[in-house]
């Protein structure tokens, strides 16, 4: 299969985008990626960022009109640039899908499948389950609609990875028929997970490891949260119904007391608007510091409040490695990735640390050089460093349900 696989990982002022090469699709690790970029800053400050892949070069003349941007320029207007670039740019082939991430699948939607209006809008009614993702993520596929309507779109789901789990770790003690309806615990950041599993396989099998089938994956960034898998399989995760559940995040409190919410609701007087604005913009890292949810400025700061913020952050992930330890019946491997987990050597030690009774033992060295291995000699749990890359797997999707589509309309 020719021509090229644009994957798409679209926020509230960003668009992150990659171009991969679509004949290069026998895993997720052999596709290749043409260009990587971002554009930032969307409707305030916006600014385009570029990097090429292997075998390809930058060029400055062509790409001008990338880089080139208004200040106010929206998702719409970012999507239209880039689909230019590509087509002014002959060397690039044709785009022959564009493929998504969009964060909640539902029950109804457990692979990635190609997008048309009825399930567009089956994912438009669960907005309010991901408010900071699920419209962020269905966006350019609307305005990719409008501009190039004849281009097949592929939603690649976060919460698709999770369907693995025993029921026992999808059901809340509630009545029976909520779960009927669909209020089951879902799981999120399943792309992340996804591909680090496979590279921690790739990686153990180029060493010729012994086998380790019991992970936990750290996925460290604003949003947070832990997965357990049992031979690269999702077994339970911290987050949910929805995607503030779980571990304490940049802005997001994680799990509360449901309690606490209704003390608001019913005794604060607070509306149901204000504690969603509380517990998804307010709280977190940047509640407790009262400084920043920004995990680099408050590892930069001497204010005791960001020692504070840090010390609850490491705490519970601690608390919730331990739980999904149990659930797992032990554990061989603990894996950092995203943001803070990929560059954040204090924290990756502090976790540790706190793992010691798990057998983990790190390596200073390897750690402050974000290096892939950093367990030490004498650990008894394999501690790594791996970053994510869930446009990769976006791509390789696309790819796989393309070839498929092709497959069955010559078949």
């Amino acid at each position: 299969m020719s021509g090229q696989i644009l994957a798409v990982n679209s926020g509230s002022s960003s668009l992150k985008f990659a171009l991969f090469d679509a004949a290069s699709t026998a895993s997720p690790m052999a596709i290749q990626v043409r260009y990587r970029g971002q554009f930032s800053g969307l409707g305030s400050r916006a600014r385009a960022e570029l990097q090429a892949g292997v075998g390809t070069e930058l060029n400055e003349e062509q790409d001008a009109a990338l880089y080139d941007v208004p200040a106010t320029l929206d998702h719409a207007g970012a999507l239209e640039r880039l689909l230019q670039w590509v087509e002014d740019n002959p060397a690039l082939g044709d785009i022959r899908a564009v493929g998504h991430r969009i964060v909640h699948g539902g029950a109804r939607y457990r692979e990635p499948l190609r997008l048309d209006a009825e399930s567009f809008a089956a994912l438009e009614a669960l907005n309010e389950l991901a408010p900071l993702h699920q419209p962020h993520g269905l966006a350019p596929v609307r305005a990719l609609t409008g501009l190039r309507p004849g281009l097949p779109q592929y939603a690649c789901f976060d919460t698709a990875f999770h369907a693995t789990q025993p029921a026992v770790a999808q059901t809340f003690p509630l009545p029976r028929r909520f779960r009927e309806q669909g209020v089951i615990r879902y799981g999120f950041h399943g792309l992340s997970f996804d591909y680090v599993s496979r590279a921690l396989s790739a990686e153990r099998q180029h060493r010729q490891a012994t086998p380790g089938g019991r992970v936990i994956i750290a996925h460290l960034g604003n949003g947070a949260s832990l997965c357990a898998l049992r031979d690269g399989q999702s077994v339970a995760a911290t987050t949910g119904f929805t995607a503030v559940e779980g571990l304490m995040m940049g802005t997001r409190s994680g799990s509360l007391d449901p309690g606490l919410v209704l003390h608001l609701i019913l005794q604060e007087g607070m509306s149901a608007e204000a504690v969603q604005r509380l517990l998804y913009k307010e709280s977190g890292l940047l509640g407790v510091s009262g400084i920043s949810g920004d995990m680099r400025e408050l590892l930069a700061s001497e204010a005791p409040e960001a020692a504070e913020a840090i010390t609850l952050f490491v705490y519970r992930i601690v608390r919730e490695i331990g739980s999904l330890a149990a659930a797992l019946g032990g554990l061989d491997h603990l894996i950092f990735t995203a943001g803070i987990g990929e560059r954040a050597a204090p924290i990756r030690s502090a976790v540790a640390q706190g793992c010691a009774w798990l057998g983990a033992r790190l390596d200073d060295t390897a750690n402050a050089a974000n290096a892939l291995d950093i367990a030490a000699a004498d650990s008894r749990l394999g501690l790594w460093v791996i970053p994510t890359d869930e446009e990769r797997m976006i791509a390789w999707y696309t790819a796989a349900e393309l070839a498929r589509g092709d497959v069955n309309r010559t078949s």
